[in-house]
């Protein structure tokens, strides 16, 4: 009987001891964690404007990365009418920091419209001009994709876009990230028509049709190619009061 009350009670303190250095190495990881998230979306954002920016981004060490980042970005939040926030407006949405690298667009995505607000990343190149780069979020076939699209100073033309998943097919929708054919198609697309409408860009199985609106779909992906093109389509919706006051 002793026996077992001691096994029982030396069991359950070292489940106590376990759980709390579980607690610990958490709290201690989970500002290391966060910086490295940043870190990747950064990588992931100078991959939509690395042509124009002359930059290999697989190829520069993280430091340098974050080095260009700090002296060429400029970071905006906005709302979904076009306003432009002040990062006090951004901290009390729950975004400590107040800048774009701190909002959550899968949280803000579970919002309704009207209360969405936005990053945005602006790169002056060394012509002078402003590209504009929006973040992109959605669902693919298993879960979340993701993107940066840049827009060139005539608020309309893409200059690059990048595109990442959580969990898509290898070979298959995956291929939106490893394959540098996919998101290379969408250099001189644009989102908005000759009159002015946000058409966003399609991913076209069989083939692109409108040259200035269409890309080719992943081969085998249809349903990732899809929420690729929705991801477009709802992402550009939230900016288009912001992009249109721009223009």
């Amino acid at each position: 009987m002793n026996s077992s009350k001691y096994i029982i009670g030396f069991t359950a303190l070292l489940t106590a001891f376990v759980a709390l250095v579980l607690s610990l190495m958490y709290t201690g990881l989970k500002e290391k964690h966060k910086q490295n998230e940043l870190l990747f979306e950064k990588r992931a954002m100078l991959g939509a404007i690395q042509d124009r920016a002359k930059l290999n981004v697989s190829d520069i060490k993280d430091a340098d990365i974050i080095d260009f980042f700090n002296k060429n970005i400029e970071q905006v939040v906005v709302d979904t009418k076009g306003n432009i926030l002040t990062p006090e407006d951004v901290e009390k949405h729950g975004y400590k920091g107040g800048k774009a690298e701190n909002v959550d667009m899968k949280k803000e995505m579970k919002k309704a419209f009207e209360n969405r607000i936005l990053p945005v990343y602006i790169y002056n190149d060394k012509n002078g001009e402003k590209i504009y780069i929006l973040k992109l979020f959605g669902k693919g076939l298993w879960d979340e994709i993701s993107g940066f699209l840049a827009l060139g100073p005539d608020i309309n033309t893409v200059v690059g876009a990048s595109f990442d998943h959580k969990g898509e097919t290898p070979g298959m929708g995956a291929e939106m990230k490893d394959n540098p054919k996919f998101p290379a198609q969408f250099k001189g697309k644009k989102i908005y028509d000759e009159s002015g409408k946000l058409v966003s860009i399609n991913v076209r199985k069989g083939g692109a049709v409108d040259p200035e609106h269409d890309v080719d779909a992943i081969s085998g992906a249809t349903l990732t190619s899809n929420g690729i093109t929705d991801m477009l389509k709802s992402s550009l919706e939230n900016y288009n009061n912001y992009l249109k006051k721009l223009k």
